[in-house]
């Protein structure tokens, strides 16, 4: 059985490499237009190392930290909860203070810093994830693959439109309208020579046209919280069971965690590696692209997520340096995810270097590293003087309603 400080290590180094790997793949989207994410072909290089990297991210990185980052948000869920009625506060109270709180968070980050945020979506299915906090681990699991089945059909439900949309833009004599459709859905992952002037006149222009142009388009930020949001909450779930269980809290014996290894991550990588074929030797045909990676590759992507958890635990059993500036990491993963975005948009916006459309894929990538040490070098140092990372502060802060203590009265000692 692991002691409380275990089971709370655990949860943060497991938090630690997932807002580690999540940026190493956010930064093609930071570096380059959109399109470029998911289809290489569009910008950005496609074949030596620039291939190399997309298919080495989509394999092992792309969506499985995500799904880390959402079941670790349902487990601190629970212990949020748990902590603030231990000090005799309302827990539904409290989270969704902490949840309204954090969507003022999130919009702030979209409309001013930039539009991949996740937060917004993590406070609207955190405030109905809550709702099934209590049930027991089983229907927490059941309820949680439910929801994900329900995100696997409304994605399959616009694949097919899309689907239809691509078939009728590409028939002989198509209508505008037609070919419009297309060109405002998976078509604009083929983006034109036009259009990527004027993605990049975009992001090397001013901050405040920025900020204009992402208000202008306020309604997207609607449709994908709500199109993401069933996965979201299932993966939330799953996390609250994974915490109820002694699953992410490090209670089950290594050779329970040994197992889930050797099966759950080889499972992933099987049908990673099929997804990446696939993609590559259909010229990143759009539809297909996406019907594989969010219909038939989640639930792999789970799987290889607890694969993952459970690799990522036996590894910090001995909480040795590294492992304890993950954990830092971890424990400051709202500073450490908006610090990235603060980094990046700088280093690659008009604001900032403006080196956003010039450099190829793997060069862009070579910031993820810098980024990585610069996580590991102040995460660690900062907690042995203060409670809580700087906006993790904040955010308790506005979501308790008065200043919470932030320096330690005492700093805490070195590791001998």
């Amino acid at each position: 059985m692991a002691t409380s400080s275990d089971r709370i290590f655990s949860l943060d180094m497991v938090r630690g490499v997932a807002v580690m790997g999540i940026f190493s793949v956010n930064i093609i989207a930071f570096a380059m237009i959109e399109a470029a994410y998911f289809n290489p072909s569009a910008y950005g290089g496609w074949h030596g190392a620039d291939l190399g990297l997309w298919a080495t991210n989509m394999l092992v990185i792309d969506g499985k930290m995500r799904t880390l980052f959402s079941m670790l948000f349902g487990a601190s869920t629970l212990l949020v909860i748990e902590r603030a009625e231990a000090a005799g506060l309302s827990g539904p109270k409290v989270h969704i203070r902490r949840m309204l709180v954090l969507l003022g968070f999130g919009l702030v980050h979209y409309f001013l810093i930039w539009f991949g945020d996740i937060l917004t979506l993590y406070a609207a299915s955190g405030l109905i994830a809550f709702l099934f906090r209590k049930l027991p681990v089983q229907r927490l699991v059941a309820l949680g693959a439910a929801f994900l089945v329900v995100g696997m059909l409304l994605f399959f439900g616009f694949m097919f439109t899309q689907y239809q949309a691509d078939i009728a833009a590409h028939a002989p004599g198509a209508s505008q309208a037609a070919i419009k459709e297309w060109n405002d859905g998976l078509g604009n992952f083929f983006p034109t020579a036009a259009e990527i002037a004027r993605d990049k006149a975009l992001h090397l222009g001013s901050w405040l046209d920025y900020v204009r142009h992402n208000i202008d388009h306020r309604r997207e930020i609607i449709g994908q919280t709500l199109v993401f949001m069933p996965d979201t909450i299932g993966l939330m779930l799953l996390g609250m069971a994974g915490y109820k269980s002694g699953f992410l809290t490090g209670e089950w014996d290594d050779g329970s965690y040994r197992r889930v290894v050797r099966t759950a991550i080889p499972i992933g990588l099987a049908a990673g590696l099929a997804t990446v074929a696939y993609d590559i030797s259909s010229n990143f045909y759009m539809v297909g692209v996406f019907a594989a990676f969010v219909i038939l590759a989640v639930p792999f992507i789970t799987v290889m997520a607890f694969g993952y958890a459970a690799l990522i635990i036996l590894l910090s059993r001995r909480q040795g340096w590294l492992a304890q500036r993950i954990a830092a990491a971890g424990r400051c993963a709202f500073t450490n995810y908006l610090g990235t975005s603060l980094i990046a948009s700088f280093v690659f916006y008009g604001w900032g270097f403006g080196l956003y459309g010039s450099l190829s894929r793997w060069q862009a990538w070579l910031l993820v590293p810098v980024v990585w040490t610069l996580m590991l070098t102040w995460s660690k140092p900062w907690l042995q003087h203060f409670h809580y990372g700087p906006l993790e502060w904040a955010w308790r802060s506005l979501a308790r309603g008065k200043w919470q203590a932030m320096r330690r009265k005492q700093p805490l000692p070195l590791p001998a």
